[in-house]
């Protein structure tokens, strides 16, 4: 996004197990096959406090429906949740489907993720019931009329190997998207908003909450909206965050996330610094506190390689041990800092050039980093500006945050996203595929992201548009992955 003119240790641990779903009266011949698996993983622990992703996984028949239950053992107690509606009575926990995620296929997976609190010791729970029967076995197949005294002796050939890890996707080596249409725009008041532009989403509690830049010519500010569903976001409530304690000036290019060792969240952004601002509860709009930044001033290496560019487009994810935050130049470079999970949001080192090309254009703004769930790899996108002068978005992964990083999807004729890649049912209303932000199944500092159907929100523009940057009708829309490979 173009400024104006001039945690501690991470543990993982994983409990499978496979079972029946339904009940264990006689089933009709056209019930789900029984079967299922449960992955539960613990993101992050601090003192007194962890993070945990559950994924349960249907081994049967499709289900429309489902409710999982599981029992501490060390009196742990779930403090917030997304993805689904969990809650706690005593040790026994409850977790159902929330609308979107109620249908699970066969070999498909719903995933969700809660924060929770401990004090002397954190266990994974020994066992957990889908749909009132505990997973514990392969898929079974009862019969539609089951024998009134069933046989005393196993099966004589049981399966040797049963599946012991559910069934997982990976990102592929080229990618395909469906567009929405113009989703959301300025609102007709006295604001006079020329552009909604560099969306932040997360998922939390049933609704989308979406942070974006307004731009006019005569400058940048925030606006915070929400919903339950992307058909209601062009009515949603505009709450411009100037009249927070956020405060009005220079501010643009949002991110969100919640940083879950503080309990709070954080909106990091641009203010010709490295910005954030710090809030407990999401959807208040006037809770966000003043501005504070990352750097004392522009760093000296960009200060030295910006050139005619501007530094832009913070960005900020954690690991296990360190916070690392990331900005461009509109000049081909990538720049990273970091610091402790335990010293965040305070002690950014300085940075270094993460990546960097000879063509500015090629690695030009609006970098996005993200975990990818169940796998020791890191997605890398960043916006290039192509040979027809059309926004895209290049990508690359990694093992770790800090690289090295490998080209996955980075050329015009191959792109992460591009209008060369995405198909547009309702008409091709942009050729600009800008500045964005994926579709989190985590709200948390790591940024977790599944493989698994892609989708991201992001700012597109009339073709026949043009004029002064500032003052151009960007809109935000969102595409949808076409190719999975989950």
């Amino acid at each position: 996004m173009r400024q104006p003119v001039r945690l501690r240790a991470g543990l993982l641990v994983a409990v499978i197990g496979m079972g029946a779903i339904g009940t264990a009266a006689v089933l009709p011949a056209h019930a789900a096959a029984p079967g299922c698996s449960v992955n539960y993983s613990i993101s992050s622990q601090w003192q007194g406090g962890f993070g945990a992703n559950v994924t349960v996984t249907n081994l049967g028949d499709p289900i429309n429906g489902w409710t999982l239950t599981w029992t501490y053992g060390a009196g742990q107690q779930v403090t917030q949740a997304w993805n689904a509606s969990v809650t706690q009575s005593g040790s026994q926990v409850t977790a159902r489907n929330v609308g979107y995620n109620a249908s699970i296929a066969t070999n498909a997976s719903a995933s969700f993720g809660f924060n929770g609190s401990w004090t002397g010791s954190n266990p994974v729970p020994s066992s957990f019931t889908l749909n009132g029967t505990t997973c514990t076995g392969g898929v079974t197949n009862p019969p539609t009329n089951p024998p009134t005294n069933p046989p005393t002796n196993p099966p004589t050939n049981p399966p040797t190997n049963p599946p012991t890890d559910p069934p997982t996707g990976n990102l592929p080596s080229s990618f395909r998207w469906n567009s929405s249409g113009a989703l959301v725009g300025p609102k007709a008041d006295s604001r006079n908003i020329a552009g909604i532009k560099d969306p932040s989403v997360v998922y939390h509690n049933g609704r989308y909450h979406v942070f974006a830049s307004t731009a006019k010519s005569a400058g940048y500010n925030l606006v915070y909206l929400n919903f339950t569903d992307w058909s209601q976001a062009n009515n949603a409530t505009f709450h411009y965050l100037d009249q927070a304690p956020l405060g009005t000036g220079y501010r643009a290019a949002p991110q969100v996330f919640y940083f879950a060792p503080h309990r709070l969240w954080y909106l990091v952004y641009q203010t010709g610094n490295a910005s954030y601002s710090t809030n407990p509860d999401i959807g208040n709009p006037n809770g966000w506190s003043a501005p504070k930044h990352f750097y004392s001033g522009m760093p000296q290496i960009i200060r030295d390689n910006i050139g005619n560019g501007y530094w832009v487009d913070m960005w900020v994810i954690c690991d296990s041990a360190n916070c690392h935050l990331f900005s461009s130049d509109d000049n081909g470079h990538l720049y990273r800092s970091q610091t402790s999970v335990a010293n965040f949001p305070n002690g950014m080192n300085q940075p270094v050039i993460a990546m960097q090309d000879a063509n500015r254009n090629r690695l030009f703004e609006a970098a996005n980093v993200y975990k990818v769930a169940g796998r020791n790899q890191y997605l890398l996108i960043h916006e290039a500006i192509g040979t027809d002068g059309r926004r895209w978005f290049r990508s690359w992964t990694a093992p770790a945050v800090a690289g090295p990083w490998q080209a996955l999807a980075d050329t015009e004729s191959n792109p992460f996203a591009r209008a060369n890649n995405v198909t547009f049912p309702a008409g091709a209303w942009t050729r600009d595929i800008s500045h964005g932000e994926m579709i989190r199944d985590q709200v948390d500092q790591t940024l977790t992201l599944s493989p698994c159907n892609l989708r991201y929100a992001y700012q597109g523009l009339d073709p026949n548009a043009g004029g002064e940057y500032n003052s151009l009708p960007w809109r935000l829309g969102l595409l949808t992955q076409t190719n999975s490979t989950c």
